[in-house]
């Protein structure tokens, strides 16, 4: 207890040094960004546990292509469940001459099993534990936008027009992330046949929601894994938790790993400020031992010291991450469709655990010096313990940022492989920042010219020169942060822009579906009228695969592939005579216009190679595909690699001509207008409006805005990597602050004034900050570079980046530094003089 108060009393008088305050912030910072990631996931994570129900939609949900039949029904109300259905499909919904395409959304009299549905009935939000009633639409606030539609007009679905009586402000199960990509209108399942949408061909999804006890979907176990196998997809709610889609569990990871770039950084600040720290204390520790403190006790007074200092940074910390932590959900709540709860106590623990684990792993081996102090030093003052090696700290510090590496990823492959990856860039970086150092200062002592600016530079480079090893520190903390935001503010315009660039001005933008064989010819010769550039009319058929090799398809493909999309919904089917434009055959034979039966009645298929490559087929396998109550039966003659940039209709399977005829079927087209306003889209819709018309480049305007959102949250996180950057100037500054001191009063000594030491002091940080800059937009043009080629896009030299980014380094890093350093600038001669004989 002696030991506890005598800390605190320790640190009580130590806030005043600039390196505890130092201390202090890179602690903050590092338990800020933990926290507010923390914070976030946290919610999310216990939002969807308490809320899985409502946004699966019920206890179990059944997805297929066909409609479940009334067995089914029997068997699932005998175990004692409540059912519910939907179907979902993608059609033109139109308001006079205004037309958009809409994710239909069509509920029985039983919607919505679980929670309900937020509508603006024209008094304000409302929950309504039903749907829309027969004859009435509940459309999106985004759809009645683009259609300039309102409460009380009449929209035009297929065939059948709709009053709308509501605008749809949340919904139980509604789907996120790019699923949602469509404007929703929701509709009674009376009102679907007299839609006219239910067609030959056309794509719906049926859905059966189950609501029940645990123990009655338990009993069904038998009847859902026969169901599986039949390729329906069955979600139960204990087993198929929501999440929120692989792009937001992505950005998850990525958060993750941001913010503990801001904890690496701040471990480095950490590192630098315990040397001055320690240096500080010798003397304390000294006149310890000679009262009677035993290197035990040392070390339990100077570890509780810095546990409270932990502490205290870790409340603050907290509450910064809760301020952080608000402004990620508001970027980010275009992916949420749920109420996400308070935030809990457990990320404010991981931040308690994290600023302790840096303590250790960055302060630790430092902190040894106090311990190992002698007497002595009381009387001959070179008696300074031995510092720890640089290997001994840079191996505590990696093991304990690996450990929370694998903490918060959860992923030991990824922790592995980030952190060696890590220690070799590491070892490459500083090659090329001595290198780029030492050239640097060499071209300032070069520099023509014997002016005040001119002497103030080269000052400023030998500083950096004088104290290579921290300046080297720097260095790479900055221009690592740098690249990050470089390679955001680049990359992320030059995606889409070059993709788009590198496809042709006529490229077909729009997709028309759903279109019926009798109406073929009369589609086709409207959009010969007015299109550009249109591919032919394909059949299309959706069929399920169900067998591969006589075996059922799930138990056939590999262990990894058992979830794949392929398996789970009915894939469409075509057939042809003639290689598509944009196929190329890599494998095999394509079988031609002639093509004829095998012996066995197996029809002779093309399949594209990705998706044989996922599902382990090969030549000769045999696919088997059930179409309605039929099943058709083709073998693998060849494989095929496709354009999906063309903006063509493409297929997965190809069957030889006439293969499907019999089959119920339907047609879909590409082509390309100039005018978005042209009149043969009204045109198309009013005769046929049955066909869905999908805009390309609306969806690629709202998938410009996600990105957008989603950059916007990255950048936002790494605002507090840059934090963490400065945090590791200010602790290199608080390190160097005797010495610094010393030099600027020794110049003052031999006539150099303020205006001198203040240029010297900015040239010195600007340097640092160009050095950075170019550092930095090198690691961004390699990793865009490594980007592009991955992607399959042209290289692109960044030249804006490399002026750039140098340029903001020497301006941000040279303002930060000229303001952090003012106060050893305000100081007199002989104070500064005192300071070099601290330790």
């Amino acid at each position: 207890m002696k030991l506890i108060g005598l800390s605190l009393k320790g640190l009580r008088r130590d806030l005043r040094a600039a390196d505890v305050r130092a201390l202090f912030v890179a602690l903050a910072l590092a338990v800020a960004a933990t926290t507010m990631i923390g914070f976030f996931l946290d919610r999310l994570d216990r939002g969807l546990t308490r809320q899985a129900g409502q946004l699966l939609g019920g206890d179990l949900v059944l997805e297929d292509g066909q409609p479940f039949d009334d067995e089914l029904r029997r068997t699932l109300t005998e175990a004692g469940l409540a059912l519910s259905d939907q179907v979902d499909m993608v059609s033109m919904v139109s308001l006079q001459d205004a037309f958009q395409p809409a994710g239909l959304k069509v509920v029985d009299d039983h919607y919505p099993l679980y929670g309900s549905v937020g509508v603006d009935l024209g008094q304000g939000v409302e929950s309504l534990a039903h749907g829309p009633s027969a004859g009435h639409a509940w459309i999106a606030p985004r759809l009645a936008r683009l259609l300039d539609a309102g409460i009380g007009d009449s929209v035009q679905v297929g065939t059948l027009s709709l009053e709308v009586t509501g605008l749809i402000d949340r919904e139980p199960d509604q789907q996120a992330g790019f699923a949602g990509l469509t404007p929703r209108i929701m509709l009674n399942m009376a009102d679907l046949d007299a839609t006219g949408l239910v067609r030959p061909g056309s794509r719906l999804e049926y859905e059966l929601l189950a609501k029940g006890a645990p123990a009655a979907v338990d009993s069904l176990q038998a009847r859902l894994d026969a169901l599986r196998r039949d390729g329906v997809q069955v979600r139960d709610v204990r087993v198929d938790r929501p999440s929120l889609g692989r792009s937001l569990e992505r950005a998850q990871k990525y958060l993750s790993l941001a913010g503990l770039a801001a904890v690496l950084l701040a471990g480095v600040a950490v590192a630098m400020a315990t040397r001055r720290y320690v240096d500080r204390h010798l003397d304390t520790a000294a006149l310890l031992r000679c009262f009677g403190a035993s290197q035990r006790q040392l070390g339990q007074l100077f570890a509780w010291q810095l546990a409270w200092l932990g502490i205290a940074a870790s409340v603050v910390g907290a509450l910064l991450g809760l301020v952080g932590q608000a402004g990620l959900l508001s970027l980010l709540t275009r992916f949420l469709p749920l109420q996400l709860p308070p935030p809990g106590g457990l990320p404010w623990l991981m931040g308690v655990l994290t600023a302790l684990a840096v303590l250790v792993g960055f302060a630790g081996p430092t902190l040894l010096r106090l311990k190992r102090v002698s007497a002595l030093k009381v009387l001959r003052r070179e008696l300074d313990p031995v510092p720890a090696a640089g290997w001994v700290v840079v191996a505590a510090a990696s093991l304990v940022f690996g450990a929370l590496l694998w903490l918060y990823s959860r992923d030991l492959t990824l922790s592995i492989g980030i952190l060696a990856g890590g220690l070799v860039a590491l070892i490459v970086l500083m090659m090329v920042g001595r290198a780029l150092l030492a050239l640097l200062l060499r071209g300032i002592d070069r520099w023509p010219g014997s002016g005040t600016r001119q002497r103030a530079w080269q000052l400023g480079g030998r500083q950096l020169a004088r104290r290579r090893q921290a300046s080297l520190g720097q260095l790479l903390a900055f221009s690592i942060t740098f690249a990050a935001m470089a390679i955001i503010a680049v990359v992320r315009g030059d995606l889409l822009s070059q993709w788009q660039a590198q496809m042709p001005p006529d490229t077909p933008n729009y997709f028309a579906i759903n279109i019926q064989p009798q109406e073929r010819e009369g589609v086709s010769a409207l959009i010969r009228q007015a299109a550009s550039n249109a591919s032919p009319l394909s059949p299309m058929v959706p069929g399920r695969l169900t067998t591969i090799d006589g075996q059922p398809a799930r138990e056939a493909v590999p262990e990894e592939s058992r979830g794949d999309g392929a398996l789970r919904r009915d894939l469409n089917l075509t057939w042809g005579g003639d290689l598509p434009a944009g196929n190329t055959v890599t494998a095999g034979t394509w079988f031609g216009a002639n093509a004829k039966p095998f012996e066995d009645g197996a029809l002779p298929i093309s399949v594209e190679q990705a998706l044989a490559a996922r599902l382990g087929l090969s030549l000769g396998d045999e696919m088997t595909f059930t179409v309605g109550s039929d099943s058709v039966t083709g073998r693998i003659t060849s494989l095929r690699h496709l354009d999906w940039e063309s903006f063509q209709p493409n297929f997965f399977i190809i069957f030889p001509p006439g293969a499907l005829d019999e089959f119920g079927h339907s047609y879909l087209t590409s082509f390309h207008l100039d005018d978005p306003d042209d009149p043969v889209l009204g045109e198309m819709v009013k005769r046929y409006p049955g066909i869905s018309v999908i805009n390309v480049d609306a969806l690629l305007e709202q998938l410009r805005g996600i990105l957008g959102q989603v950059t916007r949250a990255v950048e936002f996180v790494l605002g507090f990597v840059l934090l963490a950057g400065v945090s590791v100037l200010y602790a290199a500054l608080t390190a160097s602050r005797p010495a610094r001191a010393h030099e600027g009063a020794l110049l003052r000594v031999f006539g150099a004034g303020d205006s001198l030491l203040a240029r010297m002091q900015w040239a010195e940080f600007a340097l640092l900050g160009f050095a950075s800059g170019l550092l930095g937009a090198a690691l961004a043009e390699i990793a865009a570079l490594g980007i592009y080629l991955w992607l399959g896009l042209e290289p692109t030299v960044h030249l804006a980046m490399w002026l750039v980014t140098p340029l903001a380094g020497a301006l941000l890093v040279g303002l930060i530094g000229f303001l952090l350093s003012r106060g050893s600038r305000r100081q007199s001669p002989m104070a500064s003089l005192r300071l070099l004989g601290e330790t």
